[in-house]
């Protein structure tokens, strides 16, 4: 993986010149935000595919929520293990990752109902942003889900996964 990043900031390097913007694009295409953009896809994906299963059955509240515990067990083993690469299984590390990265998430899950209930149940955007076979509350939710992403890298980066400088 590694030589993959130094492959694609060597084509960076070849045709920007601008050694400031060089800078930023290699501390933004680094290996760490490049896998958590992977991930917070795939969970994205988790998380809609089981909103879909879910929502055959129960109101997409609840569906919401179901595909919410399912996407939040993919995210933690996925973020602890290739994001941040916090191997430990030891109870003091899990004693701290585990709430804190539910209650990160209960948050952001906080956020994602709120914007589900004002677009979709109070203001009905659903209905305009349906396009073709796809219904406007999936829209709205891959809008939510890009909020979410970026606040739960906030949070992961700074406060769960944070490396001990010791």
């Amino acid at each position: 993986m590694d030589k993959l990043f130094e492959k694609i900031h060597a084509i960076c390097r070849k045709f920007i010149k601008n050694e400031k913007l060089m800078n930023l694009i290699e501390k933004v295409l680094s290996k760490e935000v490049f896998l958590y953009l992977f991930f917070g896809v795939m969970t994205t994906v988790v998380n809609l595919v089981s909103l879909a299963i879910f929502n055959k059955f129960v109101d997409i509240m609840i569906s919401n929520i179901i595909a919410w515990v399912v996407a939040v067990v993919f995210a933690y083993v996925t973020n602890k293990f290739f994001v941040f690469e916090s191997k430990s299984w030891a109870p003091s590390v899990l004693a701290k990752e585990i709430p804190s990265f539910t209650g990160a998430r209960l948050l952001t899950l906080g956020v994602e109902e709120v914007g589900i209930l004002v677009m979709i149940k109070w203001l009905h955007l659903d209905v305009p942003l349906t396009i073709g076979p796809v219904g406007g509350e999936y829209i709205i939710k891959a809008i939510l889900a890009v909020i979410v992403v970026l606040l739960n890298y906030v949070f992961s980066k700074l406060l769960i996964f944070r490396k001990n400088k010791d």
